[in-house]
């Protein structure tokens, strides 16, 4: 019979030394999510060493739709180019009305016929600033003050019902009696607020931004 001991590495029974851990498996954690799970308007993770991050202020640092766009319009520059189109439709508008109503009072706000040239030119407006954003997403206002209006999330030109749905929801609740004014200002004054696109109601509505034409 053999009296050969069996060596350590056959013995099963023999303890052997306790080995460090090896590193964790998987991807290593990154930075928690925001509180709607990444960008609300579609973009992607966060951006990594090196990253510019996102030039419109998302304070989660996910990336942007509009990475590598022209930057948001000045508000100022929104405003001049609103008061541009007020004018150059309302102008027109006004002679024509007084032309058809002659003896017609412009500072007489009681008489009905001022209520009807407010609707006139609340529609007129619509139908214009609709078809210059579907065509080329600029009135003349924001041409001249080297601004335009784009999809928020390619940065298209608003054709179709965006560009409609823009122009409706700014123009034609001025319709409405009173209730109409008070809608119209909280939304041209929402883009002082609104972050990080300077949204006014308007933008919310047709998913659009608006941004400097000027490369």
């Amino acid at each position: 019979m053999s009296t050969e001991q069996p060596r350590d590495d056959e013995d099963p029974f023999r303890k052997r030394p306790s080995e460090p851990p090896g590193p964790p498996s998987g991807p290593p954690p990154g930075p928690p999510p925001g509180p709607y799970g990444g960008d609300p308007y579609g973009g992607g993770g966060a951006p990594g060493p090196g990253d510019p991050g996102n030039p419109y202020g998302n304070q989660y640092g996910a990336a942007d739709p509009l990475a590598g766009m022209p930057p948001l319009a000045n508000r100022g520059k929104r405003l001049l180019a609103r008061i541009i189109d007020g004018l150059l439709v309302s102008i027109p508008v006004t002679a024509v009305f007084k032309a058809a109503v002659w003896d017609w009072d412009p500072g007489d706000w009681n008489d009905g016929r001022s209520t009807s040239l407010g609707i006139i030119v609340s529609v007129v407006y619509f139908v214009y600033e609709g078809l210059m954003l579907t065509k080329r997403g600029q009135t003349v206002g924001k041409m001249t003050m080297g601004i335009r209006v784009a999809m928020l999330e390619n940065g298209a030109i608003p054709e179709g019902s965006p560009g409609w749905t823009r122009a409706a929801v700014y123009s034609l609740p001025q319709v409405v009696p009173c209730c109409g004014f008070v809608f119209w200002l909280i939304n041209v004054l929402w883009c002082t607020w609104d972050q990080p696109y300077h949204h006014c109601i308007h933008d919310k509505a047709a998913k659009t931004v608006v941004v400097s034409a000027v490369q």
